[in-house]
């Protein structure tokens, strides 16, 4: 499914929560698509199986996949999941605008850079 990078300082579950979001947006993993259980993902990445729950948990929490009981766990409808994107998208942007008003950025500038750049082909 992927492939995880232990060089990456963030936590696994966090790897896992974003190569699985990435797989939905890309259309690697389709609408009611089933994920593989816990245990059969904690088995092909040697991993411990919490660490794949907690993955699954905070996808489902922010609306990327869906779990049935009894039957596992599935990929919701992208629209759910472009809307979560989107949030943490605008979240990062906050943080940023932020981080840039301390450095004395203005407004104009801050504006400017962010049209230099938006690459043409991103639209």
């Amino acid at each position: 499914m992927f492939v995880l990078d232990y060089s990456d300082r963030r936590p696994i579950y966090e790897q896992i929560t974003e190569k699985i979001q990435d797989l939905i947006l890309k259309g690697g993993l389709e609408v009611d698509a089933p994920l593989p259980s816990v245990r059969q993902l904690a088995m092909d990445l040697s991993i411990n199986p919490n660490t794949i729950q907690r993955a699954y948990q905070n996808l489902e929490r922010d609306g990327w996949i869906y779990s049935v009981r009894g039957k596992g766990s599935f990929v919701a409808h992208a629209a759910a999941a472009r809307s979560a994107r989107r949030g943490e998208v605008r979240q990062k942007l906050a943080d940023l605008i932020a981080e840039a008003r301390l450095l004395g950025v203005t407004r104009a500038e801050f504006l400017r850079a962010a049209e230099e750049t938006w690459t043409p082909d991103a639209d």
